[in-house]
């Protein structure tokens, strides 16, 4: 697939998570469209898991595909705000990643949510 076709399917992909970010969180980024795997890029994955994980500004909830890129994020808040936003996307339906590692932009980030 080329670079920009993987970017068309993969921004669509990620418009759709972004817009449940939305529903549920009242704010949603839009973050990874494609993922590059062995040299070659791909549309993010269409389907959709939930974690949460820890960032420069606080913690953020993410939708991510089974690979693991970020499809779309909450912003940056408090730790319980972040794992409230994963359990309401949890309770939309969407499962939780089951990894314990994230790709978000071009960091690999722990996933947060089972921290006790």
């Amino acid at each position: 697939m080329q670079y920009f076709q993987a970017v068309q399917q993969g921004k669509q992909r990620a418009s759709k998570s972004q817009m449940k970010m939305f529903e549920v969180a009242g704010f949603g980024m839009l973050t990874l469209t494609t993922k590059k795997i062995d040299g070659k890029f791909f549309p993010v994955g269409e389907e959709e898991f939930t974690a949460v994980i820890n960032s420069e500004d606080g913690y953020v909830a993410v939708i991510v595909d089974k690979d693991g890129f970020t499809k779309a994020q909450s912003k940056a808040v408090e730790k319980e705000e972040a794992i409230s936003i994963f359990k309401k996307l949890r309770d939309t339906g969407i499962l939780e990643y089951p990894k314990n590692e994230i790709q978000i932009w071009s960091q690999t980030r722990p996933t947060i949510q089972n921290e006790v």
